[in-house]
């Protein structure tokens, strides 16, 4: 599945830039993904939509209270794991992730069902939630979620 949405990512520029479910399909199998796979990641889009939908038109959705700390239930813990878990709160505290956002990634990354979640999983949840915004993160954090650490050059 995440090979498809990694395509969809690379290939459209937003969501509504996509063709319909059975065009998309069509084409997705064209380029060699296997129907289960198309299928999986066009559940998964469908539900990203309606998490997208669900925010103002402004991008936002209501804020927590301030000092509102996000407690984990045993059931994403155990989705998500310790270091997806753990790469949230590094978006959440660099300023990446709203509350809102991160709420839309939790909800995705607990959708895929089965865990621990791979953190490389993980960012590719990340860029998709900000794609179904119409929306890009900063050089420095498509960094982040694009390089591979041991394939990054230190300056």
């Amino acid at each position: 599945m995440f090979d498809v949405l990694v395509y969809l990512y690379e290939n459209y520029w937003r969501p509504d830039a996509c063709p319909d479910h059975a065009q998309l399909s069509r084409k997705l199998s064209a380029v060699g993904f296997e129907s289960d796979e198309i299928e999986e990641a066009l559940h998964w889009l469908d539900g990203l939509a309606t998490r997208t939908d669900e925010l103002r038109p402004d991008g936002t959705a209501a804020a927590p209270s301030p000092g509102a700390v996000r407690v984990y239930t045993a059931e994403e813990q155990e989705l998500l794991g310790e270091a997806s878990i753990g790469f949230i709160s590094f978006l959440e505290s660099a300023g990446v992730l709203t509350a809102p956002l991160r709420e839309m990634v939790v909800d995705r990354a607990t959708a895929v069902g089965s865990g621990p979640l791979p953190v490389e999983d993980l960012k590719v949840i990340v860029l998709m939630v900000f794609w179904s915004l119409g929306e890009e993160p900063d050089a420095l954090i498509l960094d982040e979620l694009f390089v591979a650490p041991e394939d990054r050059l230190i300056h």
